[in-house]
């Protein structure tokens, strides 16, 4: 598999947040592979109400106005991280929330992020693992110092996967916002146990 192209990030930002379901993030982390199938995303667009690049370029969503193909990450309620993929071209201030990932390689690893310490590995703490934004941030070990990171480089990358039909495509609003509820621009893969939450 490859690491996906520029051109990939830099198309309309709903069409990205569909497409990069299936595909895999990668983070390498002292040595090692953390991998994950990314099963649903959130797109967050000029104009939106809902976006953090709503009322402009600040301090804290910079990155959001950077080329797509960059990690934006932000800090939110005080104990968490959430990773999105900037796209777009630079000064567009768009990005696409990933949501949850279905964990292919490094599991142990990321329950060991996770939790603190040596968990056992069962269907359940796996079910547990990335089934959120933040989840999949702690599993994954990606903070604020991931902030801007470029995915074309070797730390933290997403790499072509399966295209996914239509069929098995789920659509609906977003989840966790007050502003801009009626935009359907969340998408997941219909029946994947990873799902942060299951329509």
């Amino acid at each position: 598999m490859r690491t996906l192209p520029r051109s990939f990030y830099l198309r309309p930002t709903v069409r990205v947040a569909r497409d990069l379901l299936g595909k895999y993030i990668v983070r390498v982390l002292r040595g090692r592979k953390l991998t994950g199938k990314i099963v649903e995303a959130e797109a967050y667009c000029e104009g939106d109400r809902a976006s953090h690049s709503y009322r402009g370029r600040t301090k804290r969503n910079d990155v959001m106005f950077w080329e797509g193909g960059h990690l934006y990450v932000y800090f939110t309620y005080g104990m968490h991280f959430c990773a999105n993929v900037v796209t777009r071209k630079a000064g567009a201030g768009e990005a696409v929330l990933i949501r949850a990932v279905e964990p292919i390689e490094g599991a142990e690893v990321m329950l060991k992020n996770r939790f603190g310490r040596r968990q056992r590995k069962t269907h359940q703490s796996l079910l547990n693992l990335t089934n959120g934004p933040a989840k999949l941030c702690e599993a994954f070990k990606i903070a604020r110092e991931q902030n801007g990171k470029d995915l074309l480089e070797d730390e933290i990358y997403i790499l072509n996967g399966e295209k996914i039909p239509v069929s098995r495509i789920g659509r609906t609003t977003r989840i966790g916002i007050r502003d801009g509820r009626d935009k359907k621009w969340r998408f997941f893969l219909k029946g994947n146990a990873w799902v942060s939450e299951q329509y």
